[in-house]
This record gives structure tokens, sequence and C-alpha cells, in this order.
């Protein structure tokens, strides 16, 4: 796999830029290697799957097909799909930034592809420096106009290196990046990673060497710096839920750098930070090939210690207080097990939209943490006093909602505290599981009952990023901030596994790959 990128500082603002490299028929008008375009079947320029077909001036006939258009952030990407030369799986992206104190325009121009050995070299500079560089060169003069434009100049197929285009230092419309980069996509990496050969307790996660394979189509392999360690690691290892089947390695939730990417990946590149938190399981390792949809690039505030630490909890804690039951201002809203990872979100986040938070915790210790992040109300327990406590509070109304991570110990409690048409979403079951119910009992207050799967939220590439979005914005906002995390050794995720099923920590966990 080849990765070639090059970059340039147009003296024209973004806006002029991209008006013309959104159009995805322009490029006949100002690259000087193409003679000819049109969008076939008459589909707009613009439109996401058109397909332009166009011939270069040396008379060779290509195909190619917009894949992704983002006017907000000036980017777009597109495939080949014909070519007289062999690019296979090419895919190109281009993005535009602005230079904040001059007005211009910052351009980076990138793209991946498989191409025979023999022939590597020779057609990544063709593509840096005929295709790239070129265009750059030629889109900034044409922007700058009036002038005449010159006569185009038929491109050699394959250009020989004493026929390369070289960097023109003394243009200053543009810069050149380092030359093209050979990623290591096509190589075995050995890893280190947690294995399991059974179900059990903490005692079956090993420390092991295991092989990762390159990235496939659709895949990227992620050099990992940190895993989450959560709840649903613990009903993996257990097996109480059949996500994992030995030997297998455990973990939902991760976060690194993009090391490589296979054909047909337009929105991630090499180099990129990302995280993931999702199945297939397969975390606690410091390498993975993973499938591209389900990785999304994190902001540059958001640290990989953050993204593992507070991915998947604050996703989880958006689709409960958003899809599941959209919390409104006002409402009470009761979040048993407050200062762990996705209660401590649960909190903030309620507060945050206006919702009178009540908090339940186990200790005195975690009372005070659950109020210093916005709760109004804490609750040391969860038996009949709390049950007291909720109908104290909400003048014998009850809950409108109740966020339950807790589970047998919990449930009955939780359906009494419950105002008529109230909901509990029973998210977890960290004392065990509930067991059979008789559900006759919740019509005593017209309860409704929801037990929400993380993987029916975060399915798609399109939910996961909407999901994150939020996220990350909320973030931005200020509505909640993610504590820096219990950091374990990759080795002591056996201990990380006991601690948090007996509750010896407080807020996120994580392992250091």
């Amino acid at each position: 796999m080849v990765r070639v990128v090059q970059s340039a500082v147009i003296d024209v603002p973004i806006d002029d830029v991209w008006r013309v490299l959104r159009d995805f028929n322009s490029h006949d008008q100002w690259h000087p290697a193409i003679a000819e375009s049109r969008i076939e079947d008459g589909h707009p320029a613009d439109m996401v799957g058109a397909v332009r077909a166009f011939s270069l001036t040396d008379g060779g006939r290509l195909r190619e097909q917009l894949l992704r258009l983002n006017d907000h952030d000036h980017e777009l990407s597109y495939c080949l799909l014909e070519a007289p030369l062999p690019l296979y799986g090419y895919v190109a992206n281009i993005r535009l930034r602005p230079v904040t104190d001059t007005g211009q325009t910052f351009w980076q121009w990138e793209s991946t592809f498989s191409t025979p050995a023999d022939q590597l070299e020779t057609l990544a500079d063709l593509v840096a420096n005929g295709i790239y560089k070129a265009g750059m060169r030629a889109l900034a003069a044409y922007l700058r106009g009036p002038v005449p434009r010159p006569a185009k100049q038929p491109p050699p197929a394959r250009p020989r290196e004493k026929d390369m285009a070289k960097p023109d230092a003394g243009n200053a419309d543009w810069r050149s990046d380092a030359p093209p980069v050979i990623s290591s996509a096509g190589k075995m990496i050995t890893a280190r990673a947690i294995v399991m050969d059974r179900h059990g307790g903490p005692d079956v996660l090993q420390l092991r060497d295991r092989e990762v394979a390159p990235p496939g189509p659709g895949e990227v392999r992620i050099r990992q710096s940190f895993a989450g360690v959560n709840f649903i690691d613990v009903y993996c290892r257990t097996g109480y839920f059949d996500l994992l089947k030995p030997p297998g390695v455990p973990g939902m939730e991760a976060a690194g750098e993009v090391e490589s990417v296979g054909p047909g990946v337009a929105h991630l590149s090499p180099g990129d930070r990302v995280a993931y938190a999702c199945g297939p399981v397969g975390a606690y390792a410091s390498y993975r090939t993973m499938e591209a949809e389900l990785v999304v690039r994190i902001p540059d505030r958001f640290t990989d210690e953050m993204a593992a630490a507070g991915l998947l909890k604050g996703i989880s804690a958006g689709f409960l207080l958003h899809d599941v039951h959209t919390v409104q201002p006002g409402q009470h809203v009761v979040i048993h097990a407050a200062a762990g990872g996705v209660g401590s979100l649960l909190v903030q986040w309620a507060s945050a939209i206006g919702a009178h938070v009540i908090a339940t915790v186990s200790t005195h210790d975690k009372a005070q943490r659950a109020r210093h992040l916005g709760a109004h109300e804490v609750i040391i327990g969860r038996g009949p006093e709390f049950v007291e406590a909720v109908m104290e509070i909400t003048a014998g109304k009850g809950a409108d909602v109740i966020y339950d991570a807790i589970g047998r110990d919990s449930f009955d409690w939780s359906v009494a505290a419950l105002a008529i048409r109230g909901h509990l979403v029973s998210f977890g079951q960290a004392s065990g599981p509930i067991g059979e119910r008789d559900i006759g009992a919740l019509a005593s207050k017209s309860v409704t009952l929801s037990r929400p799967n993380y993987g029916h939220y975060t399915g798609t590439r399109a939910e996961m990023q909407m999901q994150s979005d939020r996220l990350f914005a909320a973030l931005e906002q200020g509505y909640l901030r993610i504590d820096a995390p219990t950091v374990y050794p990759l080795i002591d995720a056996s201990r990380a596994h006991d601690d948090l099923e007996n509750s010896r920590t407080t807020g996120s966990i994580v392992l250091k790959l």
C-alpha cells in the first residue's frame, strides 16, 4: 500500500478554492493533464456517488466516483473506477483549511493505492508530481487570473526518473510535503495482547504475543496506546455475553494512531489519531486491524487516554439521555452508581440539560464525588430508604426516569421509586442479572422498561459518527468532563478486572498498551 501526500498554500481565500474543487467536473478547466470531462447520467457535479468520465491530454481515459463531500469542513473524497495504469484501490482525499493570519488557503491532497512493486516508485512520483503538484500550481494560477491558460502538454504515462517534475522552490503559492510515504500495510505485525483460552474469573486473562494481519479492503490497522476496561468486558470474560468465543482477545474500546489503511478507506489516513468503542471484541492489544467504518478521528484536545477512558462510556451516556429516554429540563432523574464511569457522565450531562439529578452511591466518599459532578441530591444505598428519599424529594410523585446499571440488587426498588408512567432504563447488572420478572407488576404504574443494547446504537458508520460527534460537542461546550482514568499496565489486566468487579475504583479504567 502506497500513501502519497502533497500540500500547498494557495494565495486565495478558502471559499474561492472550495467553490472550484467541490465541482467534481471542473478539473478540465484548470488541470493541465485533463483534456475533457463529463458527469455520467446527467447527475449534479456535487452529488455524492456522481461519476466523472474524463480523458487525459495523452489520450488516456479514466472514471472516478465522488465518495464524500463536506462543505462545512471543506473536504471531499473520491475513488478511481477505471484507469489505464495499475493504481489498484486508489482513494484520494482533498482537505482545505484557512490560514487565519493571511487569508490564504492550506490545501492537502493525498491518496492511497496498491501497485506492482516494480512500478511503485514511478507511479507514486506520477501521482505526487504529475497530478497533485502540477494541479495545485495550475489551480493557484487559474484562481489568480485573468491570465491566458498555457497550452496543455501531454504528461508521460510512465515517467522516467529524468522526466519527473521537481519542486519549484521559487513559487510562493505552494509548499510541498515530504516525499511520498510508503506504509507497512502489507506486512504482518506482532502485537502484545491479552488472550483468554476459556471463560472464567480474572485469572483467565493472560499476556501473549499475537500476529496482526495487514488491513484488507475497508479496514485500518491501528497502533493502539490505551484500551478502556468496561463492565461489558467482564460479561464477555465470564461468558454471560456471547461476544467472545475463546480463544480470543477481550475489549471493546481503544485509542491510538492509524498505522496503515486498506483499499477503499476514504475517511481515515495513516497518522490520524483515532478511537473506537464497539464490537467486535479485541481491543486489549498493542496493534489491531479493525473495520474502518466504525473508527472515528478524535479531536486534538481529546487525548488518547481520555478517548480510551471515555468514548464508550460517553457514547453510552449520550444515547441513554437522548435516544432511549429524551431527558427534559425539570424532570427528576435518578442515576444509580453515580460515581462510576457511565454514571459520572450521566450526572454531568443530565444536570447540564436542566434535569433535577438524584444520585445513588455506596459510600460517603462516592457521595462527595457525585455532588461535585452536579447531582442535586445524593442517596447512599438502594433499599427501602432509597425509595422513601426519592418520594420525599419529588413530593410523592416519584422519578420520571431511573438509569440503573446495578441490576439484581436495585431493580425492584427502582420500580417502586418511579412515577406513574415512569421509565426504568436497565443498562447494566453489576450485582448480577435481574432474573425472571412478572411484567404484570409494572402495570400498577404503567411503567416503561428498556434494556438497550450498545451495538444497536453504534452499528453503522453514520450512527457511530453521530454518537461520537454529540459526545465531542458536549465536551467542547463544557457540559461534561472526563477525569483522568486509573491506568493499569497491560500485564495487569486481570487485576483491573478484579478491582472493577469489586468496586475498588471510581471513574474510568484503562490499560496502557
